[in-house]
């Protein structure tokens, strides 16, 4: 578990960041957090529904491709989205501050971060 708390923690640094999770979309528990910028068991949540419906939405495509990460982008905020590589059902969440954030080394961390966790 101590992979997962630092992983997030080190998520915490990234330039915006008001939360991070670590979210299994078969349940829609988080595994994990950091942060107290927004309510992140209720954005886990409802995220959750967003990855299970754009799975089975590729799946039915018949698309080999898997998905990298998901933007969904609002008035003050982003919110990333990366489904692990090692396990698509469990992904990565951050919340940022739109007018802080850098979204590319947003993107940049979380891909690292992706390749280091170990669950």
């Amino acid at each position: 578990m101590s992979n997962i708390t630092a992983s997030l923690a080190g998520l915490m640094t990234v330039e915006g960041a008001q939360g991070v999770a670590l979210v299994d979309s078969a349940s829609g528990m988080m595994l994990g957090s950091d942060g107290n910028g927004v309510n992140l068991e209720v954005a886990a949540a409802g995220t959750t529904e967003v990855v299970r419906s754009k799975l089975k939405t590729a799946k039915a495509l018949g698309l080999k491709d898997s998905i990298d990460d998901m933007l969904i982008t609002l008035t003050t905020q982003y919110h990333l989205v990366r489904p692990l590589a090692t396990n698509p059902s469990m992904f990565l969440y951050i919340v940022l501050d739109r007018a802080k954030s850098n979204l590319a080394m947003a993107r940049y961390r979380l891909t690292e971060c992706d390749a280091q966790l170990v669950v």
